[in-house]
């Protein structure tokens, strides 16, 4: 945590590395359950930085006693390639439970080579599609008793799932898809007793705003080559009719020249008549 920007405001993620701090001290005995449970509504309440320093101030991060308090320092964004995003070490979070309850695991967290979730009567969400790995291979252990936990992965990523459904359903359609060049495996284990596990490929909101604004921008352009198809077109008619209109003026008068000259012949006709009867 950083004491200098205590006003910046804190993200999902941020919050998350705070629940796993307290998850840890309650199984440790540093925190009872009414302390924990203080502590926890605290986290997820907390807006920004300032708010959550205090709640971890007093616990170690983990067993490592000299490191009270949890770093919320940002890190720079992993590379737009896979290799960027496989950055081996520990994974941020390893595990999650609800009972009676929810979680999420989103945004920007790092992914251990082993991750365990349990829901009883409860249900979890673990997003990996902002996440880093800790390893090319990661295993996202899901145990489902009348709950429901949903793991949704970016594309590209090949998953394989390997668990089963008892009187409940272990989703296995995102099985055995192609993943791409460099990007990290995830295996989908365990077991779904009067419950589920999904597995669902999704796009992140900033790349649906992308596609979105792409589809938006060939929209604009195709309107704009209609306008200027449709244009071109009313300009053609505009000649055409005006060709016409010109060539029909143009037979008019010659029509009204050829007129005026047998007028002008039938009168010297006459001239010439009278001319010799006189």
């Amino acid at each position: 945590m950083t004491d200098d920007a205590p006003e910046l405001r804190a993200s999902d993620a941020d919050r998350e590395r705070v629940a796993e701090v307290l998850r840890d001290a309650l199984a440790e005995g540093r925190l009872d359950m009414t302390e924990f449970e203080e502590r926890l509504d605290a986290t997820y309440s907390a807006r920004t930085y300032g708010e959550l320093a205090p709640i971890t101030r007093d616990l170690p991060v983990g067993t490592v006693a000299e490191a009270p308090r949890v770093s919320m320092t940002k890190e720079p964004a992993a590379a737009g390639d896979w290799a960027g995003r496989i950055t081996g070490g520990e994974g941020s979070s390893t595990w999650a439970v609800a009972v009676m309850s929810g979680f999420q695991r989103k945004g920007r967290w790092t992914v251990p080579r082993r991750f365990n979730s349990f829901a009883l009567w409860g249900g979890g969400e673990i997003d990996l599609r902002e996440a880093d790995f800790a390893d090319g291979e990661v295993v996202v252990n899901c145990v489902a008793i009348m709950g429901g936990i949903d793991v949704i992965v970016p594309p590209g990523i090949e998953v394989v799932v390997r668990g089963v459904g008892v009187m409940g359903d272990f989703d296995h359609r995102e099985s055995g898809v192609p993943g791409e060049r460099g990007a990290p495996r995830v295996i989908v284990t365990g077991f779904a007793f009067w419950g589920g596990v999904g597995v669902r490929r999704k796009l992140t909101r900033a790349e649906k705003l992308r596609i979105r604004e792409e589809r938006r921008q060939e929209k604009l352009e195709r309107r704009a080559a209609r306008q200027e198809l449709g244009s071109s077109v009313r300009e053609d008619v505009r000649d055409a009719h005006r060709r016409m209109l010109d060539g029909h003026r143009d037979m008019i008068r010659e029509h009204r020249d050829e007129r005026r000259e047998q007028r002008e012949l039938r009168r010297e006709e006459r001239d010439r008549r009278r001319r010799g009867e006189d």
